[in-house]
């Protein structure tokens, strides 16, 4: 029987992190991870592979849609499916590879098997059980179920289905109108598949900005996409290679039905805790099956922590991240913290969208005095040169303090602009800190100090 000072059950962002972290801090770790390479669902059917395609697709709309503009004249790319899959499969490869490496870096033995707690301080794995002063739960999360809808992950699938397919599918339905089902949706899309998103609410990525929602779906539309919404799915019908969604409209209770190929299933996740035996050692989870914390991540059962998707919060790699860093930290003995007022969220489309912080409808709610500056892409040298000039940066602050409140961008770059005003976030600054910033011209982000300017006395470009 091994002993070790900590053991993180899952190696995904939060428990590969939280692991290395423990480590460099001094603590005897291992990791429990079930597959054959580390780094969870992120890195192996999640985060990683669906950017490379995403990445892949871009390239070949740009070839398309730009080159001729640019004088570049060239013939229409020929798409070869299987090497785009080897593509991606290398692009996991070497992530996966890259954490197996810093494991043995930081010497953390990796337990390979499917973990559980079969009494305080210990962890199973296999026929073996090992000794813990403290355990932490990083098992993260899987696809939620759709009542009527049997997943066979070969027509009708979920995300870990929708990057393996065999073929391009002339025609797809994606039921989910989030992010991973717009992310999926815009790659096959551009690999000339036919896309229809089903989905039940009114507006795209849910408890997004209303006017980022309403943009961005007009610019998917003029991509390609055909979005039905107020739409209740009813179930789903295989037949050969095809399948039938059956669904009724909200408005009016009206039956429809649609046809495709491929049906992805992209209706959210849920904390993945199953065979743990979390109630066995006094692990309580909530309503929604997250597992109960307080706010030190600490769970009902001493000595044992949770973190990731298997919490409450938003499924986000980098908020595990966050976690895994602050748990290990509080383990040993130091004050973790994440700030969960600036976490960052990220749709990897073209363009991208990001944001941080409150939207205008929350401060509306909350009844809180605020100022919008917002500025154009168009009104950007940059974006205009590279055919970036949809969309734009918007940023939120307190009317009387000027203090940055939140901010929502849709254009090029999004993901990575929208980290400026996070490390503003973080350290209380106003608008007009970021404002009198310099800004290297031309870059996208003199649209972010633009918009910044437009919460004082107006941006320059616009």
């Amino acid at each position: 029987m091994a002993s070790y000072d900590v053991i993180v059950i899952g190696s995904g962002p939060g428990g590969y992190v939280c692991a290395i972290r423990c480590a460099q801090l001094g603590l005897k770790t291992a990791c429990v991870e079930s597959r054959d390479t580390l780094g969870g669902t992120c890195l192996n059917v999640g985060c990683i592979p669906s950017k490379a395609l995403l990445h892949a697709t871009e390239m070949l709309q740009e070839t398309e849609e730009n080159f001729g503009k640019m004088g570049l004249k060239v013939l229409r790319p020929d798409v070869d499916w299987k090497q785009m899959l080897a593509y991606k499969q290398d692009t996991i490869d070497q992530n996966t590879k890259g954490i197996e490496f810093l494991f043995k870096k930081n010497k953390i033995d990796w337990l390979k098997g499917w973990g559980s707690i079969p009494e305080a301080g210990k962890v199973k794995v296999g026929d073996e059980v090992h000794e813990a002063k403290t355990i932490v739960i990083a098992t993260g999360s899987e696809a939620s179920a759709l009542p009527g809808v049997e997943v066979d992950e070969k027509t009708v699938v979920t995300s870990t289905g929708g990057l393996t397919l065999p073929k391009i599918p002339q025609t797809m339905i994606v039921i989910g109108a989030g992010v991973i089902g717009l992310e999926l949706g815009s790659v096959y899309s551009r690999l000339g598949a036919k896309v229809t998103v089903i989905e039940y609410l009114d507006a795209i990525l849910p408890g997004m900005d209303a006017e980022v929602q309403k943009t961005f779906q007009r610019t998917l539309k003029k991509q390609g996409l055909e979005f039905v919404m107020g739409a209740a799915v009813q179930g789903v019908e295989k037949a050969k290679d095809k399948a039938t969604v059956t669904y009724k409209l909200r408005k009016d209770d009206s039956a429809h039905e649609a046809e495709a190929d491929v049906v992805l299933v992209a209706t959210g996740r849920r904390p993945y805790t199953e065979g743990l035996g979390l109630e066995a050692v006094g692990v309580e989870l909530t309503d929604r099956g997250q597992v109960r914390i307080d706010d030190h991540w600490r769970t009902t059962a001493p000595g044992i922590y949770a973190i990731g998707d298997a919490v409450a919060g938003p499924m986000l790699a980098h908020k595990a991240e966050d976690e895994g860093m602050a748990v290990a930290e509080t383990i040993a003995g130091q004050a973790g913290h994440v700030n969960y007022g600036v976490i960052p969220g990220v749709v990897y489309t073209h363009p991208e969208v990001a944001s941080v912080g409150k939207t205008e409808e929350q401060l509306k709610d909350e009844g809180r005095a605020y100022k919008a500056g917002k500025f154009s892409f168009m009104g950007n040298a940059r974006a205009k040169a590279n055919f970036q000039g949809e969309g734009f940066v918007k940023i939120l602050a307190d009317k009387e303090t000027d203090r940055i409140l939140g901010a929502h961008i849709i254009g090029p770059m999004a993901g990575d602009l929208i980290h400026e005003i996070c490390v503003a976030m973080q350290f209380g600054a106003a608008a007009e800190d970021l404002a009198r910033t310099c800004h290297a011209h031309p870059t996208y982000s003199e649209a972010v100090r633009e918009a910044a300017l437009a919460c004082g006395d107006g941006p320059i470009h616009s």
